[in-house]
């Protein structure tokens, strides 16, 4: 399996696209976050409220259910 050609070109070929990718999402992660109105101080927009609130009940179902 590693001694053949296909399989080294195929691993570099996807390293290399991972490294590209994984640049231009980061490039285009923070263009979205420069785009996006800052919120007042002290404020947290309502949606991302709701996002946390739902993660940490996920969090603390899976430690019920950990004791369970």
């Amino acid at each position: 399996m590693f001694q053949k050609t296909d399989f080294w070109i195929g691993l570099a070929v996807g390293a290399v696209a991972g490294i590209f990718g994984y640049r231009f999402m980061q490039e285009r992660e923070q263009q979205m976050a420069a785009m996006q109105p800052a919120a007042p101080a002290g404020e947290i927009p309502l949606a991302e409220l709701q996002r946390q609130k739902e993660e940490l009940e996920d969090l603390i179902a899976a430690q019920q259910a950990k004791k369970n």
